[in-house]
């Protein structure tokens, strides 16, 4: 005989769906039929579903942060059977952490969105590094250019762990900037440079590392006139112009999300962490 099961949550209801199912492997043989209700704050919503589990006497299963709702709910469990997920444990970790819960409903959500937000930017980034793909250039947060070795990459995958969905795009010379991103919001485009010393010596440590001779790519003239090169196509326009010589890559990171965030063009939930910090 199929038998009812009430799931009740003050937030989206995923984690009494996940325990209920997984518990319910146990019962195999069992037919069930789940009816889920989210998003319940209120008493009248309490008495109505309590009047509906009396009427089917169904199984109850809640997990309710309100102290106030669970307590409202037990008083009402005369008629039916009902599980408390989440009362006991928060009690108990209240008990062995010596202060109350915040009893805020919905955290674990938002804790959810913002985790699939930052994997989210990471296949963004993955997906437009070195030039890949200069499609849908509109959605990144940021845009960086550079000629060859100036952390592109490596900035762009540090800023996208952190929720920035960030597109690369690297200059190479007799080649024109693309004309995408030219039509970008330039706020949003970001130029790096760096000193034709210092980048000399990455190439030639790039370069011994991999076992091939050296040729053009670490000639001192070669690489003055390619950081020259992105000097001058950088010149006249409207884009933050970042020098990378000698700074660590968390540094320059910082230095981006400071601007950026003073711009207001932080991804949503990163630019309110940033505001909070700031205090």
């Amino acid at each position: 005989m199929q038998q009812r099961i009430i799931l009740v949550s003050d937030g989206t209801g995923e984690t009494a769906a996940q325990m209920t199912k997984a518990a319910m492997v146990q019962f195999s043989h069992q037919e069930i039929s789940l009816t889920r209700f989210t998003n319940v704050r209120h008493e009248s919503q309490i008495e109505a579903i309590c009047q509906e589990a009396a009427h089917d006497k169904a199984l109850l299963i809640y997990t309710i942060v309100s102290p106030h709702l669970r307590a409202f709910l037990q008083k009402r469990a005369h008629d039916f059977a009902c599980v408390d997920l989440l009362g006991p444990l928060l009690i108990g970790l209240g008990s062995y952490f010596g202060y109350e819960p915040k009893s805020i409903a919905g955290l674990l959500h938002d804790v959810n969105e913002s985790y699939f937000d930052r994997i989210a930017a990471m296949e963004y980034t993955i997906a437009h590094d070195d030039g890949k793909d200069l499609t849908h250039l509109e959605s990144a947060d940021l845009v960086l250019l550079g000629i060859s070795r100036t952390s592109k990459t490596p900035l762009s995958m540090y800023l996208s762990h952190q929720g920035w969905r960030v597109a690369n795009i690297p200059l190479i010379q007799g080649f024109e900037i693309p004309k995408e991103v030219t039509q970008l919001d330039p706020r949003k485009v970001i130029g790096l440079t760096i000193d034709a010393t210092t980048l000399t010596q990455i190439r030639r440590a790039r370069i011994k590392r991999l076992g091939h001779p050296s040729g053009e790519y670490a000639d001192p003239a070669q690489v003055f006139e390619e950081i020259e090169y992105a000097n001058n196509l950088f010149k006249g326009k409207r884009w933050q112009i970042f020098n990378v010589s000698g700074k660590a890559l968390e540094e320059t990171a910082a230095e981006i999300i400071r601007l950026m965030a003073a711009r207001r063009l932080a991804p949503p939930y990163t630019l309110e962490r940033l505001m909070a910090e700031k205090g």
